[in-house]
């Protein structure tokens, strides 16, 4: 997958470094995958969340993070919409975000 805005993901591990090595490690796993659906999504992250036709909610570093990706299936893309805390996650539609 190709995956756009890895900036963002460097901008929260920068101010969250114990979140910095797992993103690191979703980036590398994601960027080798190749989904065409969201059932590829959940063979390998089983606890992810499909959230509407293309946003995948994916659990960090054991869950005390999140991450919203909106994905082009069809494109191989990952379009990276959101990085944050639970309670930073709580207050965002993830749907639209």
């Amino acid at each position: 997958m190709r995956i756009i805005a890895k900036r963002t993901l460097n901008s929260f591990g920068d101010r969250h470094p114990d979140a910095r090595e797992a993103l690191r490690a979703w980036h590398a796993d994601a960027g080798k995958a190749c989904w065409k659906s969201p059932a590829d999504v959940n063979r390998v992250y089983a606890n992810a969340c499909i959230v509407g036709s293309n946003r995948v909610v994916f659990n960090i570093r054991g869950n005390q993070y999140r991450l919203v990706a909106g994905v082009n299936w069809r494109a191989g893309i990952v379009f990276i919409r959101f990085v944050g805390t639970h309670a930073a996650y709580d207050r965002i539609d993830a749907a639209t975000i």
